[in-house]
């Protein structure tokens, strides 16, 4: 099979879809991998490795759009990348669709077979191909939270962790899941006062026995989050619903009445964001202020250290990507439900529950296009 890997086009995205080492396996099964001129070099990996590890280097996207028969990428494709995909062409990425019509609607057009890194599972319930990069994300947004507590980026001026005599930063972590766990892990290292809501009361117990009289776990609520987020210096949106937009929990009421120069950290913008005030940003232009609240909603976030992100991430995908160029979609998604719980769009239909549902397209049971 003919896999290709374009450059990311993203704003501030340098996340590479394989590494030197995933084309060496792949071309070890006997594929053909393309990349674009380019691929890595931000990243530290230049043409000449992935040449070494056997990959040939095409000088445009459309080169790459045009013969492979498998294209790997991490963010979801750009309008102009949406055109160049054809029919039975597979998309292997992240897509995030149920909070965006638009890039749906051009992959339902296109004809092509497009599988979400984000909706696949595991044997253990788990979204494996998701997990690194919350990972990231989960722990860049204390670090993200804590910068813009800055007077300089609009923040009240406090240090998270304080000092002796003065206290701590508080920091309110919604959502107990791979992002939070993570974050929570970052904000108790930097000696932030931390409470942490989930409606999970096994995982609240959990965390407590791990963590004890370090933090402070309440079940989420409506009232147990506006109390929260009311007296808190830092909130974290860790929230996560499957492959469909994130629930609204901090309204916009809420972060009117939230302390001037606090930090709103939005890690579930990707599916429409937590917050009601949410809108995604990028790496340039990151934050702006609603009623005095700093919003931090970069939509990728792990795009800030792209290097660490892409070898994890490569990490999860490359078993899934050797399946899909092996076997072909079909068999591979045949034998392998929780790669087929990845299928979202799939030769004009969309196929995962979730964002048929949130966007209003007829669902197509995956099952009866592979067997």
């Amino acid at each position: 099979m003919l896999i290709g890997v374009p450059k990311e086009i993203k704003n501030n995205e340098y996340r590479a879809g394989l590494t030197p080492s995933g084309v060496r396996e792949l071309t070890a099964h006997g594929h053909r991998v393309l990349i674009e001129t380019g691929l890595g070099r931000a990243i530290g990996l230049d043409d000449e490795q992935y040449v070494a590890a056997g990959a040939q280097v095409a000088a445009t996207p459309a080169e790459i759009f045009k013969q492979a028969e498998l294209l790997i990428k991490v963010k979801e494709p750009q309008s102009q990348e949406c055109r160049m995909l054809r029919p039975g062409q597979v998309l292997f990425t992240y897509l995030h669709l149920a909070p965006d019509p638009i890039q749906t609607k051009a992959l339902v057009e296109s004809g092509a077979v497009c599988i979400a890194y984000e909706t696949v599972t595991a044997e253990s319930g788990g979204l494996p191909l998701l997990t690194p990069m919350s990972e990231v994300a989960g722990r860049m947004s204390i670090q993200a939270g804590a910068t813009n507590l800055e007077m300089s980026n609009g923040g009240m001026g406090m240090l998270l962790g304080g000092v002796p005599g003065v206290a701590p930063a508080h920091v309110v972590i919604i959502g107990a899941g791979v992002v939070g766990t993570n974050a929570l892990q970052m904000a108790v290292g930097a000696g932030a006062r931390v409470t942490l809501l989930d409606k999970s009361l096994d995982r609240l117990r959990h965390l407590d026995l791990v963590y004890g009289n370090r933090i402070s776990t309440q079940h989420s609520s409506g009232h147990a989050i506006e109390r929260a987020v009311l007296s808190a210096d830092l909130v974290i949106g860790a929230v996560l619903i499957p492959g469909a937009a994130a629930p609204k929990l901090v309204t916009r009421a809420m972060v009117s009445r939230m302390k001037r120069g606090s930090v709103l950290v939005d890690v579930a913008i990707d599916q429409g964001g937590c917050f009601e005030t949410s809108r995604p940003t990028t790496h340039a232009d990151p934050t702006f202020v609603v009623d005095g609240v700093v919003h931090y909603c970069v939509a990728n976030m792990p795009g800030a250290v792209a290097r660490t992100s892409t070898f994890a991430l490569n990490n999860a995908t490359l078993p899934f990507a050797i399946a899909l160029a092996d076997k072909g979609w079909k068999k591979a998604l045949a034998d392998d439900v929780h790669l087929r719980r990845g299928l979202n769009v799939c030769q004009g239909e969309v196929t995962y529950q979730a964002v048929a549902r949130a966007l209003g397209y007829k669902w197509r049971d995956p099952q009866t296009l592979t067997g």
